[in-house]
């Protein structure tokens, strides 16, 4: 299991990568996780990201999907949180923290 930390503004935000599992946990929500479907995600950074989602009406669902079939496409957890925090840093996102298997935080 490794956890990320992340400063969104104000907000906390931690990641955890659990045996190919990607959740997210939120200052704002408590101890809450949640999987992709309950992350914030911005219209911008979407479209940023994914420029044919432009006129899509569905395109949320559209970014999730593709997130979740690029975490499958990841083979080891290492893998997954490196590519969560290169892809969370371009929207905003501040990493602070790595921990894996419950050992010492490592500053990013």
């Amino acid at each position: 299991m490794i956890e990320v930390i992340f400063y969104y503004g104000t907000e906390i935000v931690m990641v955890r990568v659990r045996e190919g599992r990607v959740t997210f946990c939120s200052s704002s929500n408590g101890n809450y996780e949640a999987d992709i479907t309950g992350i914030r995600l911005s219209r911008g950074g979407v479209i940023k990201e994914f420029p044919d989602l432009k006129d899509s009406p569905v395109w949320k669902d559209e970014a999730i999907k593709r997130f979740k079939k690029r975490m499958e496409e990841l083979s080891t957890e290492e893998a997954i949180a490196e590519y969560v925090i290169m892809d969370l840093k371009k929207f905003g996102y501040v990493p602070k923290w790595k921990q894996k298997q419950g050992f010492r935080r490592i500053k990013i």
